[in-house]
């Protein structure tokens, strides 16, 4: 065989072989591919099995201690489905998983709490709460009540989140106070899933709605499972239903649910029912922010009430243009910050104590005030009014002097933070509504010493006829120290008030002083019941303006039409014969 031949022999032997070997390693590879896919699918299968294995906390600790997270989840709903071992002890173990404090240990797989990841710090052994477990293996522990000292940091692993586990531990805390004996607790629990469209969810409450007897509970029930049908359902009776029953609540979630259905229903009769349930809805806020306006129109009135009762005492009462009415209302709102100060740890009672001890401060520098200048002034009111725009100023540097230019904040009480809420659509502070009572509360005070006490008989005896007072032996000169030691404690007062609403600071007194001089002038000088009608009735104007016209336009109108009304009733509204109205 000569060279050629031996090639084309070589040759034709390869090409023979060549799709033997091929086809061996072609079935190789399957056979390899099916053998994983095989595993990988026992694998899943063991997986699937083994989350499903959660009978006790010790389970639920080896599955919270693993990088899976549906293991974890399987754990999280073990616990709320069983309440293990009670409603709150499983609740604070979801608070404190989402809030980062559930460590698991790496080599016992069993959970503790730890609030500071620190070298020396506690760890609390959660299985000795849970189940009762006396067992502690861990180094250093702290007289055998389950709480260790974290000697190496490396033991322990915070027990990781994902945003699905997240999703299942607050699923699990709205089943637990779902489940709740407590009524209140069902019904924030229903508030918070209000609008959740999870068909979790929305099985959850299908199956609370089937156990709950409060009536109000059931009412929310329904309304948020017509939420989640509006959501998710494609029968058009029951879509048509729930767009019904959503039309006539006032819940800021039935409102986003109609408009969702508006916006993306191309069926016109759907269309038309959410239309109705949001005119009804614009109605009803409406007429709600109608309400709150007049509340908030009240409670400035009040305040201009109690700004102005004072000013009525000494302006309306004794003649005297006190310019300085505003600075007395300033050391007011001091003094509540200073009784603060001296008793931090009781807002609530250093609050109740700065009203007398208010009154003192103010009513003390408004007798020397009226001893020391005004008293030389009467009858000359011009020179009234500026040495006591004089005084305003010093009182004003003072002021600064002492506690620096910065405004000082006053703590509000825990018992006047917080709003009273009817509705949705209606919920009132309490700090306002405390201070329209308290208001109330001072002028009826005022009342009763002015009509009822030797002092109030003394000072309309002076007002109305001095000379006859002084010749039935009324010591007119003290009566005017008394009476503007008076007007000025009601203004330290109603700096007491002011501080629950605003910062206080030595300017705070001027923005107050004009609408004081307003309340008087237009209820009528001397006249307490006409300041009380003209404060609440001039912040209700004033409220009611500023929707459409602004805060600074509103007030400019309501001077105007207290110049008008001037004109018409120079006397004010409830004239009251005194000193200054005799002159």
């Amino acid at each position: 065989m000569n060279k050629d031949a031996r090639v084309r022999s070589s040759t034709s032997v390869q090409s023979t072989l060549v799709p033997s070997i091929s086809g061996r390693s072609k079935s190789s590879s399957i056979l390899c591919f099916s053998t994983l896919l095989f595993l990988f699918t026992l694998c899943t299968v063991n997986k699937s099995w083994a989350a499903a294995v959660v009978n006790s906390f010790s389970d639920v600790e080896i599955q919270l201690s693993q990088r899976n997270f549906d293991h974890k989840i399987a754990a999280i709903n073990w616990l709320s489905q069983k309440a293990y071992p009670n409603p709150f002890q499983a609740k604070q173990l979801f608070n404190d998983l989402l809030a980062g404090r559930i460590f698991y240990h790496k080599k016992q797989k069993t959970l503790f709490l730890i609030r500071d990841y620190a070298t020396g710090q506690s760890a609390i052994k959660l299985a000795r709460s849970f189940s009762g477990d006396a067992t502690d293996t861990a180094a250093q522990t702290d007289e055998g009540n389950g709480t260790v000292l974290i000697a190496k940091k490396r033991d322990f692993k915070k027990v990781s989140l994902n945003n699905k586990l997240r999703k299942s531990i607050r699923l699990g805390i709205a089943q637990l106070d779902l489940a709740s004996s407590d009524g209140a607790l069902r019904e924030q629990a229903i508030q918070a899933l209000l609008g959740n469209v999870d068909p979790a969810v929305q099985t959850l409450l299908r199956q609370r709605l089937a156990a709950e007897d409060i009536e109000k509970n059931k009412t929310l029930l329904t309304l948020a499972l017509a939420i989640g049908t509006v959501a998710t359902s494609e029968d058009k009776t029951a879509l048509l239903a729930a767009i019904n029953l959503l039309a006539d609540s006032i819940e800021p979630t039935a409102f986003s649910a109609l408009d969702t259905v508006v916006n993306n229903t191309s069926d016109d009769e759907l269309r038309q029912a959410a239309e109705r349930g949001l005119d009804n809805y614009a109605q009803s806020q409406q007429v709600y922010s109608t309400l709150e306006t007049l509340y908030f129109g009240l409670s400035l009135g009040s305040v201009l009430a109690l700004a102005g009762l004072g000013l009525a005492i000494t302006f309306g009462v004794m003649g005297v243009i006190n310019m300085a009415h505003g600075e007395l209302i300033m050391l007011g709102a001091y003094t509540t910050y200073v009784m603060q100060q001296l008793m931090p740890d009781n807002i609530g009672l250093s609050l109740v104590l700065s009203i007398p001890a208010a009154f003192i401060v103010s009513g003390l520098v408004g007798i020397a005030i009226e001893r020391g200048v005004i008293r030389f002034l009467y009858g000359r009111p011009l020179e009234t009014l500026l040495a006591t725009f004089g005084i305003s100023l010093i009182l004003q540097q003072t002021v600064r002097s002492v506690f620096s230019p910065l405004n000082r904040s006053v703590v509000t009480p825990d018992w006047m933070s917080g709003m009273l809420e009817f509705n949705p659509m209606l919920a009132l502070t309490y700090n306002r509504l405390y201070i329209i009572i308290f208001c109330l509360l001072v002028f009826c005070a005022l009342i009763f010493v002015l009509k009822k006490t030797p002092l109030g008989l003394q000072v309309r005896a002076v007002s109305q006829n001095r000379s006859m007072a002084r010749a039935m032996g009324v010591r007119s000169e003290w009566v005017d120290a008394m009476t503007f030691g008076l007007g000025a404690g009601v203004a330290g007062i109603a700096g007491v008030a002011l501080s629950q609403l605003t910062n206080v600071g030595p300017n705070m007194g001027q923005s107050y002083i004009i609408d004081s001089f307003m309340v008087v002038v237009f209820g009528g000088v001397g006249n307490l019941w006409g300041t009380l009608v003209a404060g609440l009735s001039l912040g209700l104007f004033n409220k009611l303006l500023e929707p459409w016209a602004g805060a600074v336009l509103a007030k400019i109108l309501v001077l105007v039409f207290i110049i008008l009304f001037i004109q018409k009733r120079p006397r004010g509204l409830f004239p009251q014969r005194g000193r200054a109205a005799e002159e």
